[in-house]
């Protein structure tokens, strides 16, 4: 047979490798899923919905991400992946036609100080170069433009050798130019510290003087403290000597031997600015988080002037302006910037970072500048940086995971977004979006919804195939997904109000605005109009207002909601009086946990380069206690089976009878109230999923005591059926006569408020103001915003 005549015969029957056109699940069981099989189809878009904690992100991310990731990791030697973390096999029986998976999640961007939006995005190395190539005067290489890069300078002998056997020393000095300012070293603030906030001065080191987190005398720290000798102990601070002073604030790390052991001693101002200072405040613990903001004081480095850079780095121009002014510019603005230098000697960089700055833009997220610290950017915002990287990339037949893409975007933007998926899809890739918004589940190909509930009552396939078969069929999204709310008939009257005057944070521009008080009031405009800016600058940090953000919450295997919530103190004070006991028996973190496995009621097994495997421990099956601490009972029960139950059966327990606890009680109930009944006291916090932390995190914060409260999108990673109860629990709140500002994008929100605030009209220096002030149906009735017009089609009026 000729090669023609071959060929035709294949174009005419399909060729054996157009065959493998599905992602193939059997019997998947990772963490709720029961035995789930499903086949995806490949070069499409699949949307994965279901009530929060139904399973999505455990089959999408846990198993067929994961997977693919794994088998990527085992292709290269063992060396190099001992370099690489190692990933356990998904609990499933079979997975076939995966490809490479690329995770664009919700993760916030680090919480390294020195990481901007520039050098996450490699738009600074470019920019850099470009400096070192155009800017005059010349001061040399892209890395005297880095305010990471230290100046160096060093001088001292060198050996020259000449010709056979013959050196000789000569003097030599070597100078490398870094663009890191000298004075901040590159963060562009300088800290100055209140020293009555790291001591009471009245008192010795004995009786307790620090007040910085983590120095207890009682511990470690008092051991090497007494052990150096600079200083006598019960010496009241406030009669220390210089050098004594000194020595306990700002001593170098010296070597000390305490007790024969050898040891590392440095000043307490010296130990906070490595451990505390090097890191994003916003990323430390809660109480370390407070002292800092209490004890530190940030001020704009006077020398760089907050730029981060060296006056040589500042001093270096193209058209007039030097690389900080091109990173204080907004992203759409530099990108016309870009767009108007001719200089054909570097044309290829001038088109990269060109269109680098325009997927920016098209992405929306051109009201950015290159100099925003990453750690301040939102989930959203973090989410769609990410995704830049991948838009203009050559690679087909990609399978990108999504999880919640429209987080943060207002009705506007998602239109946006939703092109960028499909674009996505129409290269040729696989495209996995784990979503609730009914406008991204509107543009699928195909819809996997999960449940019927949440954690045990979840983890089924309710259904899958169309829109048109999800919206007929019987299950909770099918139901949910035409809901709308209607807007009220009667909005409560204000009990007072709020004064903002001149506020001009980031982009606000000069704002005056008279929030009222005692109602429910949304904050609402397209993303980066503003409306963080106006609430964190000029609200959040007045007494009596409590801010609820979308920082991710922490926690290791060892955390649990009872841990969390602090609601195993009540349980495990109930547990010590019932029986005559310690509390801490009850801690499995603390005396109380089983000898062999320290409490975590699983043993790991570290086989080097192959991925950790992780069995129950077998003293305590997995119950975390010593077999003694569970004879001890209360109402019943043991500790560990306390911690089996839901929420639901433990705020039937705690309420009555002689277990009845009522501080136990008053926790329990307001995580039934965010809707997280269903949850295991003692569920790890590491298989949480993103709308469970979110609401876990709500239901822990509402217990603190405040007169307003500020709650930054709170329906990120909820349900359409879970969105009502949350507007419920506003209601309640406002009821109980609190005052409640929600910054949201979600339309039925901002139908259920009694007053909005709408910013714009644009995002960054074409926002900043306020484009409307009223009742929700007076917003409808004009029609004069995106907001307004995208909220009357929503309501359809």
């Amino acid at each position: 047979m000729s090669i023609a005549a071959s060929t035709e015969t294949e174009s005419s029957a399909s060729h054996v490798a157009d065959t493998h056109d599905l992602i193939r699940v059997q019997g998947a069981r990772e963490n709720n899923l029961k035995d789930v099989s499903i086949d995806i189809p490949k070069r499409r878009l699949t949307v994965f919905t279901g009530v929060s904690g139904s399973g999505k992100s455990s089959l999408v991310f846990g198993t067929i991400a994961a997977e693919s990731q794994r088998m990527i990791n085992e292709t290269y030697s063992a060396f190099v992946q001992g370099f690489m973390p190692s990933l356990s096999r998904p609990d499933v029986d079979m997975l076939e036609g995966l490809t490479t998976a690329i995770i664009v999640d919700q993760e916030r961007m680090g919480s390294n100080p020195r990481s901007t939006v520039g050098t996450a995005t490699d738009a600074n190395a470019m920019l850099r170069i470009l400096f070192s190539r155009l800017g005059h005067p010349h001061i040399g290489s892209p890395n005297a433009y880095s305010f990471n890069v230290p100046t160096v300078k060093a001088s001292g002998a060198i050996t020259v050798e000449r010709g056979e056997g013959k050196t000789k020393t000569e003097k030599a000095s070597f100078n490398r130019l870094g663009g890191m300012c000298s004075r901040c070293e590159g963060m562009g603030s300088v800290s100055d510290f209140d020293l009555t906030a790291l001591y009471d001065d009245s008192k010795s080191l004995s009786e307790g003087a620090l007040t910085v987190p983590g120095y207890s005398m009682d511990g470690w720290y008092g051991r090497i403290f007494s052990g150096t000798g600079y200083f006598n102990m019960d010496k009241p601070i406030a009669k220390f000597t210089k050098k004594e002073l000194h020595d306990l604030l700002y001593r170098e790390p010296t070597k000390v031997k305490v007790e024969g052991i050898n040891l590392t001693y440095e000043g307490i101002i010296t130990k906070i600015q490595k451990s505390m200072l090097s890191k994003d405040v916003d990323a430390l613990q809660p109480h370390v988080r407070a002292f800092v903001e209490r004890a530190i004081t940030f001020t704009t480095c006077p020398e760089c002037e907050g730029t981060r850079l060296s006056p040589e780095a500042r001093s270096s121009k193209i058209q007039g302006k030097s690389i900080a002014d091109v990173c204080k510019m907004q992203i759409s603005d530099l990108a016309g910037w870009i767009r108007a230098l001719d200089e054909p000697s570097v044309a290829p960089l001038l088109k990269g970072l060109q269109h680098l700055l325009d997927s920016f833009t098209g992405i929306g997220l051109g009201y950015l500048s290159l100099d925003r610290p990453a750690g301040t950017l939102s989930g959203g915002e973090a989410q769609r940086t990410k995704m830049i990287r991948h838009l203009g990339s050559s690679l087909t037949d990609i399978t990108y995971v999504f999880d919640e893409p429209t987080i943060g975007l207002h009705p506007h933007d998602i239109e946006r977004m939703n092109q960028l998926l499909l674009q996505l899809r129409d290269k040729g890739n696989t495209v996995l979006v784990v979503e609730h918004k009914p406008e991204t589940i509107a543009i699928a190909d195909h819809v996997v919804d999960l449940g019927p509930g949440a954690g045990t009552g979840g983890g089924t396939v309710c259904f899958e195939g169309d829109l048109d078969g999800l919206r007929g069929s019987d299950t909770i999204t099918g139901r949910h997904l035409d809901d709308r709310a209607a807007i009220k008939d009667t909005f409560r009257p204000a009990t007072g109000q709020f004064e903002v005057r001149g506020a001009s944070t980031n982009n606000l521009q000069d704002v005056d605005i008279d929030i009222p008080l005692g109602v429910l009031c949304v904050l609402t405009g397209v993303a980066g109009s503003g409306k963080s800016s106006l609430v964190h600058g000029s609200v959040a940090k007045r007494d009596g207002v409590l801010v609820i953000d979308q920082g991710a919450i922490r926690g290791s295997r060892r955390s649990n909601p009872a841990t969390y919530t602090g609601l195993l103190e009540p349980i495990r004070k109930a547990f010590a009086k019932a029986n005559g006991v310690k509390p801490a028996l009850f801690s499995s973190n603390s005396e109380g946990a089983c000898p062999t496995c320290n409490g975590a009621g699983v043993i790991y097994t570290d086989l080097g380069v192959m991925a950790t495997v992780e069995s129950t421990c077998e003293e305590c099956e997995g119950k975390r206690f010593q077999a003694s601490v569970l004879e001890y009972r209360l109402g019943g029960r043991n500790i560990a089976e306390v911690l089996a139950m839901s929420v639901n059966e433990a705020e039937k327990f705690f309420s009555e009878g002689d277990a009845r606890t009522p501080a136990a009680h008053k926790i329990l109930d307001r995580l039934a109230d965010v809707g997280l009944g269903y949850l295991t006291l003692g569920q790890p916090l590491t298989t949480l999923s993103g709308g469970e932390r979110q609401r876990l995190k709500l239901a822990t914060q509402m217990s603190e005591k405040g007169d307003i409260y500020i709650l930054d999108e709170p329906t990120t990673g909820l349900h359409l059926a879970d969105v009502q109860n949350l507007l419920g629990m506003l209601d309640r709140l406002v009821e109980s006569g609190k005052s409640v500002i929600v910054i949201e994008h979600h339309q039925a929100v901002m139908a259920h408020a009694d007053w909005i605030i709408d910013l714009g009209p644009g995002a960054g220096h074409d926002g900043g103001k306020i484009v409307f002030a009223g009742t929700p149906a007076e917003l409808v009735a004009g029609r004069s915003t995106l907001t307004a017009k995208h909220l009357a089609a929503y309501v359809g009026a």
